[in-house]
């Protein structure tokens, strides 16, 4: 027994990790840069330790190993990595994901790409799937903050001196990956009149009708509290409400219940839900009204002896 463990001992700590610190989570240019560095210098997937920034390393054999990080430049004669373009498009989506290991996985992909030619054909090969799977849950994450998002109107300096700009819009919004970077120009083009800022916990950005600027990340309490403006909205949403069309499994698909505490009109969900059955049949129990006419009658004369 003693032996064995000297020998899993000298095993583990005989091999030297070589450190790679990227400059933030969604570094995809210095990811891009230090890949094709470790690919010239033929170091394996097993012999590297992806680390960020601002995240602490957490590698329990880099201190065995030199932590400063590999930014050398890759060999002028190094070989050029030629891969598909929608497998790169796939990588910088990826790297959005926030599991830990999506650098591990995509090196370990990169590094198969040259070393077997026959991956770029099996789409069903375990890493392929696995990245799949990541940039598919990026996406969905991309969606639901482009639907999700509520703004809230703040009368803020800005607006008390140059009020021919408008109000400042924020909105507060959770998302689960590292997705704010990559998705503010959706919201560039899409309130591109108005002055507005996202608060996430991790990064919030801002948009003052021409710049865009990006900040750390903020709490829940400084987004603004609700206005009128949201109390419209939410007797709006009461009054569409058809209970007829109501099916919880699909809501909960499209709207998930992590969203619902930051959703203004979540908080009417399950009351109406519960009196759905009840609207229903008092739908079905009313008695057919008699559809009112869009054009009179002498109007509708006219135009039928006009056509004659």
């Amino acid at each position: 027994m003693g032996v064995m463990n000297d020998l899993l001992t000298t095993d583990l700590f005989g091999h030297m990790l070589r450190p790679v610190t990227l400059q933030g989570p969604t570094d995809f240019e210095g990811f891009r840069r230090m890949a094709r560095a470790l690919l010239a210098q033929q170091v394996p997937p097993s012999g590297v330790s992806w680390h960020c920034s601002d995240t602490r390393a957490q590698d329990l054999f880099a201190g065995s190993a030199d932590t400063s990080p590999t930014d050398a430049p890759p060999p002028q004669n190094a070989p050029v990595v030629s891969v598909p373009p929608d497998f790169m498009a796939l990588l910088q989506t990826v790297i959005l994901h926030r599991d830990p290991g999506r650098f591990d996985l995509m090196y370990r992909l990169l590094w198969r790409m040259v070393h077997e030619p026959s991956l770029r054909h099996d789409p069903l090969d375990a890493d392929r799937v696995l990245a799949g799977q990541m940039a598919q849950a990026v996406r969905r994450d991309m969606h639901k903050m482009k639907a999700f998002v509520r703004f809230r109107t703040v009368q803020d300096d800005t607006f008390r001196t140059h009020p021919e700009g408008g109000p400042l819009h924020v909105a507060w919004f959770e998302p689960e990956h590292h997705i704010v970077e990559a998705i503010a120009p959706f919201f560039t083009r899409r309130f591109t009149q108005m002055r507005w800022a996202i608060l996430t916990p991790e990064r919030s950005m801002d948009w003052n009708g021409a710049t865009l600027h990006f900040g750390p990340g903020a709490r829940k309490l400084d987004a603004p509290e609700a206005d009128a403006g949201e109390q419209l909205w939410l007797t709006y949403y009461q009054h569409i409400f058809n209970p007829a069309r109501l099916k919880l499994k699909m809501m909960q698909k499209e709207m998930p219940r992590r969203y619902w505490k930051n959703l203004p009109e979540a908080q009417f969900i399950s009351t109406l839900a519960g009196q759905a059955g009840e609207r229903h049949r008092g739908m079905v129990a009313q008695a057919p009204t008699t559809p009112r006419r869009r054009i009179p009658a002498q109007r509708k004369t006219t135009l039928h002896a006009a056509a004659a």
